[in-house]
């Protein structure tokens, strides 16, 4: 398995001159268009990282998560394990303060603690990812693609709660 890489490399070289094709300029023109990306790419991070953080230094996302509540548990979900369904699609680092709170409160065995690792695992951060693909287009259904996203995040959390319960 260390020489997987290594290989794969050597394979494209190697294809690349079968084909006749100039390795070392296309790796660098990749390069160029990579950098380009980043740069559109810094204020949607920026946006996100810092919209993130005030929500949940400002106490906005324990607020939401108490307020929605009632509605995760006719779900199925428990209900302290809101906050963490609320900060998952928005924050990675966010929600991981948060499962290890849960860790802390309800020890690490608990059907709380063994439901939110599922969730950690299971879904992952919306906003984030709808930032990076998206900023390079201007394209009108991302919106609904985040929605859609957003509503599989939500069956995940719904699924992990049952499979959790049973097992």
């Amino acid at each position: 398995m260390i020489y997987f890489v290594p290989a794969l490399t050597l394979a494209i070289f190697v294809f690349g001159a079968i084909k006749k094709v100039n390795v070392y300029d296309s790796f660098t023109e990749g390069i160029r268009e990579a950098v380009g990306l980043t740069i559109k790419l810094v204020p949607y991070l920026a946006a996100v990282f810092m919209l993130m953080e005030l929500m949940r230094s400002s106490g906005l996302s324990a607020f939401v998560g108490r307020a929605l509540s009632p509605v995760f548990q006719l779900l199925g979900i428990p209900s302290e394990l809101s906050e963490l369904i609320i900060l998952r699609p928005l924050t990675g680092s966010g929600s991981l303060a948060v499962l290890q709170s849960i860790y802390t409160e309800y020890g690490v065995d608990s059907y709380i603690s063994r439901t939110a690792s599922v969730i950690m695992g299971s879904t992952d951060t919306v906003m984030y990812i709808a930032a990076v693909y998206f900023s390079g287009t201007t394209h009108a259904a991302s919106g609904k693609a985040v929605a859609i996203a957003l509503a599989a995040s939500l069956l995940g959390a719904v699924t992990a709660a049952l499979i959790c319960r049973i097992m």
